[in-house]
């Protein structure tokens, strides 16, 4: 199957001197990280998803100061993530090819480090239980990782191992053999799948009382999901050749399930939680 004839840039902006292209990519992160802020606010709006008290951590006024620090962890984590992971060299050849973040380049490990950092930083300032507000942002996460997986197709990027199976494609500059669109198999299951899941987590079996179950669910799922899909991911070039057949995706996958299974059996061993703290709750963000 012919790789489909995609312009990776959705919208050219002509200015007196010059055009401004504006990528299918960044659009990704974009709305990602719009649907992200208003999925946020409709969480703390509602009460019949946090237990008993009916009240999330965290006031609708401080999620718009809590997406400054997030996007600003996405961003940098997931720039730095990238070149110390998949492009080392460069650190000490071209260090300032890291901040031209236009050229492409973004990992999703450092992009979760990233924004670990800004939501410990938030939590500690606001004084916001950090389990409580990690299971808060967990959710907003998966739709803005779908979007940027079909972005990475758009692009032609990241693509699979060969395959014979009939949806195989054949992607510009990655040879003649028709290979596995892996980055469609992973915003189903990074996003779609993983959304449900979350979803799931939230609003039917109502774990957000429940501090830390929810974050340690999407840590669990999206390193299986990964992991998974890197059987069938072309390795990064420039990789070594790592024991047992492991992909760099894969052991940083490793430590994302390990931490989540173990976080989440401490959650489900802990008594639930009534209520947030009260200083941590605006009243008027929630539902009557």
């Amino acid at each position: 199957m012919p790789f489909p004839d995609f312009n990776p840039i959705a919208l050219a902006i002509p200015t007196p001197w010059f055009v401004i292209p504006i990528r299918w990519y960044a659009l990704g992160y974009i709305f990602g990280i719009l649907f992200g802020w208003r999925y946020a606010v409709a969480l703390t709006r509602n009460s019949r998803i946090w237990g008993p008290g009916g009240a999330a951590p965290i006031s609708a006024p401080q999620i718009d100061d809590l997406i400054l620090w997030v996007t600003l962890g996405i961003i940098g984590g997931g720039r730095l993530g990238y070149i110390v992971f998949y492009s080392t060299a460069t650190l000490w050849t071209n260090p300032l090819q890291i901040f031209r973040t236009w050229e492409g380049g973004m990992s999703f490990h450092g992009g979760l480090i990233g924004v670990s950092i800004a939501v410990i930083g938030f939590a500690l300032r606001h004084r916001i239980s950090l389990l409580r507000l990690g299971d808060f942002v967990a959710p907003c996460a998966p739709v803005g990782l779908g979007l940027v997986r079909v972005a990475n197709f758009v692009n032609g990027e990241l693509w699979g191992r060969p395959t014979s199976l009939p949806w195989g494609i054949v992607f510009p500059n990655a040879g003649l053999l028709p290979r596995h669109p892996s980055q469609l198999y992973e915003a189903a299951l990074e996003g779609l799948v993983l959304f449900a899941i979350i979803r799931l987590c939230t609003h039917g079996l109502k774990l957000l009382n429940r501090p830390g179950a929810v974050a340690a669910t999407f840590l669990t799922f999206y390193g299986l999901f990964r992991f998974a899909v890197e059987h069938v991911r072309e390795p990064d070039a420039g990789m070594p050749d790592f024991p047992l057949g492991l992909s760099m995706g894969m052991i940083l996958s490793l430590p994302m399930i390990l931490v989540g299974l173990g976080l989440l059996a401490y959650a489900l061993s802990r008594p639930p939680v009534a209520a947030p703290a009260p200083e941590a709750v605006d009243a008027a963000a929630v539902d009557p």
